[in-house]
């Protein structure tokens, strides 16, 4: 038995010291850190989706990271090739599927564009009407689940009862709670009916009561400030690099957000706010992003006040449909219904790139026309893929368990970035 003290030494002037004592013997210590690598997912609740995470570890801490995705690809772009324009909507809905009303938007947008089809002044008010409930019910479910990654079980449970209530308006105007089909190239399928006004100002009582709940439960709760400031901070500089956009860019304090740059639709007769951050960590996320709520909910009230009369669709039938009045007395009306279901309408040779600001950052859509009734291409720049590249730069340095709430921050939606 050799007796030795470690007070005050290092390891290795002990072990000279032992192998000087007892001649003969090895000592060989373990090194102190040993690197490991695991995979997080893909089958995970906390990867929000079916997402796959090669992580290197040096004890609890994030060396290095490599997202890899693919494991729901759904082939929707190469679908949308063998379709007719009109039949291409309900694919790209299923994308990033919480942020259906989007996506639409894209699509019909560019192919508007292509058309020189203009969308009346109504059917403008009431796709961004639908957009902005949309934007809320995407941030409800991602406060709701990054709060239940933390441990804040409370918040999900408000979270998911106040977005049940943007999701009946949304059954109410389009019949569906999602993948409503609700964006038809020219305008919306059907006006709102009678009732959805007065409900939806309902709706914003009960949505800005929540966020002061919200608030309440988290501003100032020590675990959540423990979990979030100072945490999974990327300079703005280097996630304009690496082309991120949306909340996480304007938490960096970057003030780009496409409403307010591009002016689609009605955008640029809004009055409304663009929330930036100033630290970009985990906790100016959750602030934009509460604050970003509070802006679309003064952008519907506008929307409501000043939602105009006149068509929901454009009066065009090299287009759209006729009005279903008219099949049961009109022969021509017949004809040129049965023709555009069964073969569709056709777009003049062209490209375009049409972008808008969705919940998650720039989400654009190329659509490239021959003259056919078909697209030759569709590709969707969808946001969360663009966004899951910063991933690795905010988890090098930091402990693995802060690794789930910065995940939870960066709001990836699997379908929109394998799709």
């Amino acid at each position: 038995m050799v007796a030795v003290s470690y007070e005050g030494r290092t390891a290795g002037e002990v072990v000279a010291e032992i192998e000087g004592v007892a001649p003969g013997i090895t000592v060989e210590l373990e090194p102190e850190q040993e690197m490991m690598t695991v995979n997080m997912g893909p089958h995970h609740p906390a990867t929000h989706g079916v997402l796959r995470l090669l992580v290197d570890l040096e004890g609890e801490v994030v060396k290095d990271l490599k997202p890899i995705v693919g494991y729901v690809h759904t082939g929707i772009e190469k679908s949308c090739e063998s379709m007719a324009y009109w039949k291409v909507i309900p694919f790209v809905e299923r994308m990033d599927y919480l942020s259906y009303f989007f996506n639409m938007q894209a699509y019909c947008g560019a192919v508007e564009t292509l058309t020189g089809l203009e969308v009346p002044r109504r059917a403008q008010y009431l796709r961004v009407l639908h957009m902005e409930l949309n934007r809320l019910h995407s941030h409800l479910v991602w406060l709701g689940t990054t709060a239940l990654d933390i441990g804040a079980m409370s918040v999900y449970f408000y979270c998911f009862r106040d977005r049940d209530r943007v999701l009946d308006l949304f059954e109410m105007s389009t019949g569906q709670r999602m993948h409503t089909r609700y964006f038809q190239v020219g305008g919306v399928a059907e006006d709102i009916p009678a009732g959805w006004e007065a409900k939806a100002r309902e709706l914003i009582d009960v949505i800005r009561k929540g966020l002061s709940q919200y608030e309440a439960l988290l501003d100032r709760n020590e675990i959540f400030l423990i979990r979030t400031k100072g945490i999974g901070i990327v300079e703005r500089e280097r996630l304009l690099e690496l082309g991120v956009t949306g909340p996480l860019l304007r938490a960096a304090g970057e003030p780009w957000d496409l409403r307010k740059e591009a002016g689609y639709l009605v955008y640029d007769e809004l009055d409304f706010d663009v929330p930036v951050g100033t630290v970009g960590d985990g906790y100016d996320r959750y602030r934009v992003r509460l604050a970003e709520m509070k802006e679309s909910l003064k952008i519907i009230e506008q929307c409501l006040d000043g939602l105009p009369e006149g068509p929901w669709i454009a009066d065009d039938r090299k287009y759209v449909l006729p009005p279903r009045s008219e099949l049961s007395t009109s022969m021509e009306s017949l004809i040129h219904h049965f023709k555009l279901v069964t073969e569709g309408f056709r777009v003049a040779p062209g490209e375009v790139y049409n972008a808008i600001e969705s919940p998650r950052g720039e989400l654009g859509c190329f659509v490239v026309a021959d003259g056919s009734a078909k697209p030759v291409r569709v590709h969707f720049r969808d946001p969360s893929f663009v966004n899951l590249q910063a991933l690795r730069d905010m988890a090098i340095g930091e402990y693995v368990a802060d690794l789930i709430q910065t995940l939870a921050m960066l709001d990836p939606i699997l379908g929109g970035i394998d799709r």
